[in-house]
Parts: C-alpha cells; structure tokens; sequence
C-alpha cells in the first residue's frame, strides 16, 4: 500500500514543479497623468510566448492513478466487490479535483495546499462511510505511518499536552 500511494504523489510532485514553472499572461499597469488632469490608469495584458492554460493529465492518466490508489485499498484492506467499485469512484473524484486545482492555482500554492486539503478531507469522510470501521482503523493508521503523522498517544503512551488523558487534566 506505501509504495503505491507513495509512488502516486511522487508522479504527483513531479508533474507540479512543471506547472508552476510555466509562464502565465501578465499585467502591465500604465499610468498616463496628462498636465493639469487627474490620473489615468489603464491596464494591458502583456503578450506571452507560451499559452495561458497548461493542459492537464488525461482521463486516462486520473484513471491509472484512482485504479491504483483503489487496487492498493483493496490489496490491504480486504474489499468486498461493492466496496471496491464505491471507493474506485471516491478515488477517480479525488484525483481529477486534485488535477482539477493544481492547474486552476498553479501561481498561488498557498491556494493549491488549502484546496486539496479540503478535498482531501472530504475524500477521507467518503472512505470512512463505505469501509468497515475495522477497516477504516486499519486505513488511518497505515494513512499516518505514510504521512508521518504521529499517533494521538506519543511514543511514552502519554498524551499530548492539552489531550489529557484524565478529565482533571483539562
């Protein structure tokens, strides 16, 4: 399951850097202020060598990459064949709305990050309807391995501050 989650956001990552490096049309702001007149300012679109819009990854490429990320799910989590069809189209959904905002915010990526969270969360509450709950734990815990996301006890079996563990803690 690591390895081929991780190999996606690798293609992922690298398809990225190609987006945000590709030039975008400009502005030129100009003001004109003739003698003894308020100011005028007009804005032009400056001419570019390259076209604005970059196009994106082909269904077939989100295809490959919601298949994977679905056969992988299936492989570790033990899907029944209803489970693996409903999780193959929350997949294909993700996928092409995360495409979909990597090319809409390749010149603002603090836009980018907070628009695939929020698809990323909502990809995770679809997940967690259609698994098992046994499932969904197994899910998340390999989802954090993956992401290096600390589990909620800390490595003493102590938590965190502010999540006491008894309630006169809080």
């Amino acid at each position: 399951m690591k390895l081929v989650l991780l190999s996606s956001l690798l293609a992922l990552a690298a398809v990225s850097p190609a987006l945000a490096q590709a030039p975008t049309a400009a502005t030129v702001k100009t003001s004109v202020k003739p003698a003894g007149q308020p100011g005028v300012k007009t804005k032009s679109p400056q001419a570019s060598s390259a076209p604005a819009n970059v196009a994106g990854p082909t269904d077939e490429e989100i295809d490959a990459k919601a298949n994977a990320l679905t056969a992988n799910m299936q492989k570790n989590l033990g899907l029944s064949p209803q489970q693996t069809e409903k999780l193959r189209a929350i997949n294909r959904r993700g996928v092409d709305a995360v495409e979909l905002a990597r090319m809409r915010y390749r010149t603002d990526p603090r836009k980018l990050s907070g628009v695939v969270e929020s698809i990323s969360s909502s990809r995770l509450s679809a997940i967690k309807d259609v698994l098992t709950p046994a499932q969904f734990d197994k899910y998340q815990r390999k989802r954090e391995e993956k992401m290096g996301i600390p589990n909620v006890q800390g490595v003493q079996g102590t938590p965190p501050p502010g999540l006491g563990g008894r309630s006169g803690d809080q």
